[in-house]
């Protein structure tokens, strides 16, 4: 049985490669064939498209990771105000809903016809002509970002032993002090991982950009690679977009791993310890005034999504042949995929746990265990829309690409959400393997009946978790559909797309609204499946 979960692990780490590699196999084929149109493709407006991208990520970090810290800190300082958990929780969702629907609430608070349209109009003198472009993937990353960041910045503090806070509430420390001389230490030293993630995040942002970018002047790298295929039909110059975004991902995800960055988040709340409240009545004053706009500015968005879709003709939503389609093919897809995700990783996890166990504790990993225990870690290297635009080129010659529009979806989502679950079984299945796996060789328990009878009581909560997130991301994904979606396949991103662009607003919007509240309900089942194991 050694054997055959090595074996089942090697071959779920092949299926993961053959996924990447056929990607890389049809953007190196399609330079080969057009190598002068894909060197042709490096040229100025190539280079503005890469200034753009990084100018925006960077802008985009600098005005989430600054105000997280502050709301971090506020949050530290007041660690038992009435509704500080009910915040943390609005603080998680961002993560939880879809992009194009955090977008859509964007545009129903801030767009030409949004909730602050009159008086935005008002204030410039002049008819309000929606936030597209710099300003409006700016505001998106940050309604994202902040709350990520914050949260990450909250659990440094929350590290900090509650002996040091008890000394400085005797030593009557201020709020100065106290921030020179424990929290800003602790944060200090998360601040790169946390900035370098963020970075990271803006970078590889492909729906965002694409619903707010409003135009050429407004486009990144992944944004210009799906225009190319899609809507230009250049492989060539798609092949050169796609390598470039690969060297500046990979670039920085070297960094971000040098510096020590968990690329997979953290989706746990951080829980306040009990320690002495050092803040005076003007901090106090002046932390709530930073939570209450840190406040407005997540459920803004939030309430306006809900708002635009109520106001939405929802029962013919519901009655729309069309509807029906898109929600059966996301939510057969999206089960498909976690799946996948799922039994992938587990093989992973088991295979690499075995190969542990074989060698002797002294020596050092072989490189097929070291694979195993960080290749599922590498696909963050490489963006949904570059697998897809690999994969794309190379079956473009077949006539088979919306034909296995379905396969690409389920694989390259599966695939994509392989570290986040991994990093939620693995604890949970060395922690059984560590107290049953004598009990097991002894009694001779092996394959199903050992993971039925052995294995799955302990794997059931990290395993929902895992599914449940896989889930949720491939439901709101857009990355992948967007190339390879049609008439025929259509998920519910897809179709809101498509009614944004046919200008069917409150239709985008109701369909934004259920779309949401399905993920979020995923989220709810994560968090409960969590909270209880």
């Amino acid at each position: 049985m050694t054997d055959r979960r090595i074996l089942a692990g090697t071959i779920s780490l092949a299926a993961v490669g053959l996924l990447i590699g056929g990607a890389f196999a049809g953007l190196v084929s399609e330079a080969l064939l057009d190598w002068s149109g894909a060197a042709s493709a490096f040229n100025a407006y190539l280079f503005r498209i890469v200034r753009f991208t990084l100018w925006q990520a960077a802008l985009s970090t600098l005005l989430s990771v600054v105000p997280a810290m502050l709301v971090a800190r506020a949050l530290a300082r007041h660690p038992s105000f009435p509704g500080r958990g009910l915040m943390l929780r609005l603080f998680a969702l961002p993560l939880a809903l879809p992009a194009i629907v955090a977008a859509l609430g964007i545009l129903a608070l801030l767009g030409r016809a949004g909730l602050f349209a009159d008086p935005l109009g008002a204030m410039t003198g002049q008819r309000w002509q929606g936030i597209y472009g710099l300003s409006g993937i700016l505001v998106a990353h940050v309604f994202f970002n902040l709350p990520l960041a914050a949260r990450l910045f909250l659990h440094a503090i929350e590290t900090v032993p509650n002996d040091q806070w008890r000394l400085a509430a005797q030593l009557g420390m201020g709020a100065r002090a106290s921030f020179r001389f424990i929290e800003w230490p602790v944060m200090r030293a998360a601040l790169p991982g946390v900035a370098g993630l963020v970075f990271m995040l803006c970078v590889t942002s492909f729906t965002i950009v694409l619903t707010l970018g409003g135009g050429p002047r407004a486009t990144t790298l992944e944004v210009a690679i799906y225009q190319s295929l899609r809507f230009d039909f250049d492989p060539a110059r798609a092949v050169a977009l796609t390598f470039l975004q690969v060297v500046l991902t990979a670039l920085i995800v070297v960094l971000l791993i040098r510096l020590g960055t968990n690329m997979a988040g953290d989706a746990n709340l951080p829980i306040a310890p009990r320690r002495p409240v050092l803040a005076g009545c003007l901090e106090t004053l002046i932390n709530g005034g930073i939570l209450i706009i840190a406040l407005l500015f997540v459920a803004g968005p939030l309430v306006a999504t809900v708002i635009a879709g109520l106001r939405a003709d929802l029962a013919r939503l519901v009655a729309d042949p069309a509807v029906h389609a898109a929600t059966a093919t996301s939510l057969l897809l999206a089960s498909a995929s976690a799946v996948l995700c799922v039994a992938l990783s587990l093989s992973l996890v088991s295979a690499r746990r075995t190969m542990e166990l074989r060698r002797a504790r002294t020596a050092r990993p072989g490189l097929l265990e070291r694979v195993l225990d960080t290749g599922a870690g590498f696909v963050l290297v490489i963006p949904p829309i570059v697998v897809g635009a690999g994969w794309f080129v190379l079956l473009r010659q077949t006539g088979l690409v919306f034909a296995v529009a379905p396969i690409m979806v389920v694989t390259v989502n599966a695939v994509m959400a392989m570290p986040f679950a991994i990093r939620a079984i693995r604890p949970a299945h060395d922690a059984a393997s560590e107290r049953h796996e004598r009990l097991c060789a002894q009694l001779g328990i092996s394959g199903l009946n050992r993971l039925r009878l052995v294995e799955w009581p302990s794997l059931r909560r990290p395993a929902a978790t895992a599914l449940a997130f896989a889930m949720a991301l491939s439901l709101g994904d857009l990355g992948v559909i967007a190339l390879f979606g049609s008439d025929s396949v259509q998920t519910l991103p897809y179709l809101l797309l498509a009614r944004m662009g046919s200008y069917r607003t409150e239709d985008a919007a109701g369909i934004a609204l259920f779309l949401g509240a399905l993920c979020l309900l995923l989220m709810m089942t994560i968090d409960r499946t969590r909270s209880q194991s």
